[in-house]
C-alpha cells in the first residue's frame, strides 16, 4: 500500500493571521518501505517570515524571495499526493495551511478522511507523555542528530521511522505475495538496498559445512 509522509514549514502559526507555506516535503512509502519518489520545494510566501518561525526553520525572506509561488507548483504537488493516504504529525496544522493555499487558488481542499495524524496515534498510545517528533525519536532510539532546524524532508524521514514504530511494525513489511509488476524500476532499486547484505555461501563453504555436519554426527552417534 502506498502512502505519503508529508510535512510543511510556514511563516507563522495560524492561517487567520495571514501566514503562508514556505516549504513542502513529501516522501512516498510502499508497504512501509520508502521508495525513491520524493516531492520537495521551497516557496515564496509573498509575505514576511515571523521571528518565531525563523527561529524554527531558519529561512529568511531573502532566501525565499526568488522561489516559486504555491500556485506554480500546485498541480505537481496534487499529482504527487493523488489517491494516497497522507501521514502527517499534527495534521491539523499542516492541513490548515495546505487547504488555505488551495483555497486561495480555487482548488479543492484535502479531506481529513484520507489523513493519518501520527500525533493522535502517539497521544492514544502514550497518554500524558511528550509526543513531539523529537520526543518520539528519543522514545524509539531514532537518530535525529541531523535535525538542527525544522526542515520538511528531514522531518519526513524521521516521521517515516516514527510511524513504523507507532503502528508496531519494527521492520518494514515485505509482502512476498505482491506481484512484481506492481513495482516500478525505482522501487526495485529500493528493495535491492534491503537485500544488498545477503551473502550466499560458495560451493567450497557448502562442502565444508556438509563435512562438518557428517563428522559431528559420527562422533555423537558412536559416543
Amino acid at each position: 500500500m502506498k502512502e505519503i509522509v508529508l510535512d510543511t514549514e510556514t511563516t507563522g502559526l495560524t492561517v487567520k493571521d495571514g501566514h503562508r507555506i514556505v516549504e513542502i516535503g513529501c516522501i512516498e512509502i510502499n508497504n512501509l518501505i520508502p521508495t525513491n519518489k520524493k516531492f520537495h520545494c521551497y516557496l515564496n510566501p509573498e509575505r514576511k517570515v515571523s521571528e518565531n518561525a525563523f527561529k524554527v526553520h531558519g529561512y529568511t525572506d531573502q532566501f525565499l524571495s526568488d522561489k516559486k509561488k504555491f500556485k506554480e507548483i500546485a498541480e505537481e504537488f496534487l499529482e504527487f499526493i493523488k489517491d494516497s493516504k497522507l501521514i502527517i504529525h499534527n495534521a491539523e496544522f499542516d492541513l490548515s495551511h495546505l487547504n488555505n493555499e488551495l483555497y486561495l487558488i480555487g482548488k479543492k481542499k484535502i479531506s481529513k478522511d484520507n489523513v493519518v495524524d501520527t500525533l493522535e496515534l502517539a497521544k492514544n498510545k502514550y497518554p500524558g507523555s511528550a509526543n513531539s517528533l523529537d520526543a518520539l525519536c528519543k522514545r524509539y532510539s531514532i537518530d535525529n542528530s541531523r535535525r538542527k532546524k525544522h526542515t520538511a524532508l528531514i522531518d519526513c524521514e524521521l516521521l517515516t521511522k516514527v510511524y513504523i514504530n507507532l503502528i508496531d511494525q519494527k521492520e518494514p513489511k515485505l509482502e512476498l505475495d505482491t506481484k512484481l509488476d506492481n513495482f516500478s524500476s525505482e522501487d526495485a532499486g529500493v528493495f535491492s538496498e534491503y537485500c544488498k547484505n545477503v551473502i550466499l555461501p560458495s560451493e567450497n563453504e557448502i562442502q565444508l559445512h556438509k563435512s562438518f555436519i557428517k563428522e559431528n554426527l559420527k562422533k555423537n552417534f558412536f559416543n
